[in-house]
């Protein structure tokens, strides 16, 4: 074995060349590489190990001859590589670092993973697991790459982004990885074996089954409800008209985009009709079958006369995808039904089905992509799933600290109409003393015609400098709504396009928006670098002057147009400056949000930059962007997605998520009631049923990363739901007045996040890794190192079923109640509350009663100490708004709990800011199994005086 230093003298002349039992290798500066000798086209010929860290390794494979030039768009640039050795090891080539053996076959270039002792992490299939199938696009070539690894039984995976079918552990699952509205794609997964894997493609992927969902009559044998081979029964029935009938065969049910809608009852009244699907199926294998519903509307699926989907309903221009699965017998008829009452004139169902898996990708970890040029992919190891985050993150990008005043809580409506109408909604929360920080100006502020001009509509918009001015004036900060979208008629548009920097197919096709008339426009380049920069200054030009605080990059998927096939989508957003859509199509958003964050930098370098974007990728956290979960349903089982889709968004390594409290699309229900509600007071059983949605909704995003309400009418302000005194009302302004309460505790975990790689949302598995009980929990969290927050999902529901992991006891949050670890429980959820439990050693900072985050100082903070469990907590405080931080300009006071001497020792400060409180008063409250306290804002406890030097109280 030799060190790596020992062949720098060889290297500076060349590659050493090594011939080793029929295939050579290379060492490289930063690793090595092995030329295989595959007799097929769909195999590697070369394969490369960069070593990018002692548990950071790159993994890059091509079936020609070379590697094509690398050009990560998620990867930052000069990572430097550390010591490592590579020796022969008899049929195999070892690659050694300080914390890894990577073993690599000399005949077919299989990779197993190794920890320093020898154990394996992660191995590739036998045989290395590696396909690739050549593709040309638009005179490109590239390939379909497919790449398999074992999984043992109890391995568990986490991430992939944020998805919408209430998915958490992805073991056994499959996901298609793209992006869309209300679906955030990010190929990165942490698996329960302390390892993740980024994936480096920017093409169309899969992850958990390679192959795509086929229409019904393509696997099953189908019969009409009388038996007859060869279809499904169709039966239409109109509401509007009894008469109005219509029953024909179905081949398939797919009814999913613009062009297979049209295959539709030609001018049938869907909306509000009964459409109900009938038949029977038949399998020509057994095993388990995979199911994807697409529905607008409602739908309703049984199988086997079992209702396998209860009742969804999406809205019907934004339709969504359940996934659900059924075993299956060969050669054994199964009834289907599936009822669906479309929710307007146009609106789409499908259901499509997948096989068993094939053999080959059974107990695997399977990867696909549709175009690249080469196959990536990034192994990540760590003692932890944070050590992997960490990880991922030193590949892809720190993730900044936000503004401080980005923790506190936003307004959102789509959309305040006029300049008015904003501004009286900020003073109404000032006037009634509910915190907030931001409110938001969504789209459609500009004249109707003159989208992307970035000019103010003057009849609603008098003064749009004056209306910044006044929410400044009320502290607020104000979030403006950016799209990548221009109309042609626009002279952004013309200045995009003069330079070729506009995607053509829509405007070669005339597509109409869905304003007024309909406007003819499309997006601009992003993947373009001047085109970056001139959409920058185009903001700078005409909005930034007006100062606003933050950018809402809404659409950045890009969403062209909705619901159009794959196909079609790609030839709306592309080609590319790159290439062709193909191979870049799930990066727009990043592209997008390099193009602001580096724009503001350059004109304001010490102004934090603040991003919100409806879609995402690897690598977002670098540009000071969050994402939202996009245009929800207001439907009990959307909010319960929700929690696993921030769960998995956040262990995805983008900490910082978000989403419409109370959903987005609004049923007509819910309007009705609001509507009778205005009318004569009166709260019917729809608009009580929205109050006590709303009020679980805002119980669970006040402990998301990121506190924000928005949607259609009705609208969201808390008056707006229910009156001052309502439990709504009492409620949604308790946990948003908590919120701002433990702003210490929570600007803390925001500087936790750029400098320790922190993730604020955590799915129990990541601090409870040893209790299996916890891997398949995606409806309880983690809300920083102290909190788990149980959010209610079903209405009416006043308990639910809680489990506490083992490994530490717990306390509950209003009583004080001591509860041992390690068991399920039937807990108590009324109306106004959210169950709340804090671990053993936790250490609560709870600071004064504030507005907005910068209004005062915590010059008195209640320490809340949990006893049980040696704890400690470190005080992160900052300048809030700047980039200071990143020269040092901060400051930590580190609070040291130690159980078995019952004392807590506030440490020495360390750092200091402009603005920093020399001193300060500590109010210590400790609770124990023998002393249950509740939480209370002017608890009594042990005052201490602090001037920033160390000392240890007595508890």
């Amino acid at each position: 074995m030799k060190n790596k230093r020992k062949y720098l003298g060889l290297l500076c002349a060349g590659l050493l060349l090594t011939a080793c039992s029929g295939s050579q290798y290379q060492i490289t500066d930063d690793g090595v590489i092995l030329n295989l000798k595959q007799e097929k086209k769909t195999q590697s010929n070369k394969l490369r190990l960069q070593v990018l860290g002692d548990e950071l390794i790159h993994v890059s494979a091509t079936p020609d001859k070379d590697f094509p030039k690398d050009s990560s768009l998620i990867i930052v640039p000069d990572l430097q590589t550390v010591p490592f050795d590579v020796a022969d090891d008899g049929d195999s080539i070892m690659l050694t670092t300080s914390r890894l053996k990577v073993m690599v076959s000399k005949e077919d270039g299989g990779i197993k993973f190794k920890d320093k002792d020898g154990q394996v992490i992660l191995a590739e299939k036998a045989g290395g697991g590696k396909t690739f199938s050549p593709i040309e696009v638009e005179g490109t070539k590239g390939y379909s790459v497919r790449q398999l690894f074992e999984s043992p039984a109890d391995e568990s995976f986490y991430g992939l982004g944020q998805h919408q079918s209430d998915e958490f552990n992805y073991k056994g699952k499959s996901e298609e990885l793209f992006q869309y509205n209300t679906k955030v794609s990010v190929p990165f997964i942490v698996s329960n074996k302390n390892y993740g894997l980024l994936w480096d493609s920017y093409s169309l992927s899969r992850f958990g089954d390679s192959r795509e969902y086929k229409q019904l009559n393509r696997v099953f044998k189908l019969y009409n409800k009388n038996g007859h081979l060869g279809s499904l029964t169709g039966t239409y029935q109109s509401k509007a008209n009894e008469l109005k009938r219509l029953i024909r065969d179905e081949d398939s049910l797919y009814f999913e985009d613009i062009k297979t809608i049209n295959n539709l009852p030609e001018n049938f009244p869907l909306k509000g009709a009964d459409v109900t699907y009938e038949g029977e199926i038949e399998a020509i294998q057994s095993g388990t079958y995979r199911f994807i519903l697409y529905y607008a509307g409602y739908m309703k699926v049984y199988l086997n006369n079992e209702l396998v989907v209860p009742e969804r309903w999406r809205t019907a221009w934004n339709p969504n995808s359940y996934k659900f699965t059924f075993e299956l017998e060969a050669g054994k008829r199964v009834p289907l039904r599936v009822e669906w009452k479309p929710d307007g004139g146009k609106s789409y169902c499908g259901l499509c089905v997948q096989t068993p898996l094939p053999e080959e990708e059974q107990n695997a970890q399977v990867w696909w992509s549709e175009m690249n040029k080469k196959l990536d992919y990034y192994f990540v190891h760590g003692n932890s799933m944070d050590e992997v985050i960490k990880g991922y993150r030193t590949l892809t990008g720190k993730s900044q600290v936000m503004p401080k005043w980005a923790m506190g809580f936003w307004q959102s409506r789509e959309r305040y109409k006029t300049q008015d109408e904003i501004l009286g909604v900020l003073k109404e929360f000032r006037d009634r003393k509910v915190p907030i920080d931001n409110i938001v100006q969504d789209w459609n502020y500009w004249n109707e015609s003159d989208w992307g001009s970035h000019e103010f509509d003057k009849s609603r918009f008098p003064d749009p400098k004056a209306m910044v001015d006044s929410i400044h004036a009320m502290n607020g900060k104000v979030m403006i709504s950016v799209w990548p979208k221009f109309y042609v008629t626009t002279e952004h548009f013309k200045e995009f396009d003069k330079k070729g920097w506009m995607y053509q197919q829509a405007v070669k096709d005339s597509v109409r928006d869905w304003v007024g008339p309909g406007y003819v426009g499309s997006f601009y380049d992003a993947y373009s670098a001047e085109a970056r920069k001139l959409f920058w200054n185009q903001i700078y030009d005409k909005l930034y002057p007006l100062g606003f605080d933050s950018w809402w990059m809404d659409a950045s998927e890009p969403n062209v147009l909705d619901c159009t096939d794959m196909k079609y989508r790609k030839a709306l957003c592309g080609p590319t400056a790159l290439g062709p859509s193909t191979e870049y199509f799930n990066t727009y958003a990043l592209m997008n949000a390099e193009a602001i964050y580096d724009g503001q930098r350059s004109v304001a370098p010490n102004k934090r930059v603040f991003l919100l974007t409806r879609s995402g990728f690897a690598g977002l956290q670098r540009y000071s962007t969050a994402t939202w979960s996009g245009d929800i349903g207001t439907r009990w089982e959307d909010m319960k997605a929700q929690i696993s889709a921030g769960l998995n968004f956040s262990i995805s390594g983008v900490p910082y998520w978000t989403m419409d409290i109370g959903g987005f699309c609004v049923e007509d229900r819910y309007v009705a009631g609001q509507q009778e509600y205005n009318k004569s007071g009166k709260e019917n059983a729809d608009y009580k049923e929205w109050r006590e949605l709303n009020t679980r909704w805002y119980q669970f995003g006040s402990f998301a990363p990121l506190y924000r309400s928005h949607g259609q009418y009705p609208y969201r302000e808390v008056w707006n739901i229910a009156p001052e005194g309502h439990p709504a009302y009492k409620s949604i302004t308790y946990f948003t007045n908590l919120r701002y309460r433990l702003m210490p505790y929570i600007y803390t975990m925001a500087g936790m996040t750029y400098f320790n790689d922190y993730t604020i949302m955590r799915p129990l598995v990541m601090d409870f890794s040893a209790d299996a009980n916890v891997r398949n929990i995606g409806d309880q969290f983690m809300f920083g190192p102290a909190f788990m927050v149980c959010p209610v999902y079903k209405y009416q529901a006043r308990e639910r079923e809680v489990y506490f992991p083992e490994g530490t006891n717990w306390y509950d949050f209003y009583t004080g109640k001591y509860i041992q670890g390690g068991q399920k429980l039937n807990v108590d959820a009324p109306y106004e509350h959210i169950p709340l439990y804090i671990r053993e050693g936790a250490i609560i900072p709870v600071g004064p009663e504030i507005q907005y985050t910068d209004e005062k100082p915590a010059e008195k903070i209640v320490l809340y100490v949990y006893r049980g469990q040696d704890g400690n907590f470190t005080l992160y405080e900052d300048e809030g708004v700047n980039y200071n931080y990143e020269k040092g300009s901060y400051s930590n006071i580190p609070f040291i709990y130690d159980d078995t001497k019952g004392t807590l020792t506030i440490g020495e400060r360390k750092g200091q800011f402009e603005g920093m409180l020399k001193e300060r008063t500590f109010i210590i409250v400790p609770v124990s199994k023998d002393n249950a306290q509740g939480f209370k804002y002017d608890a009594q406890g042990k005052k201490v005086s602090y001037d920033g030097h160390e000392q240890t109280i007595k508890l």
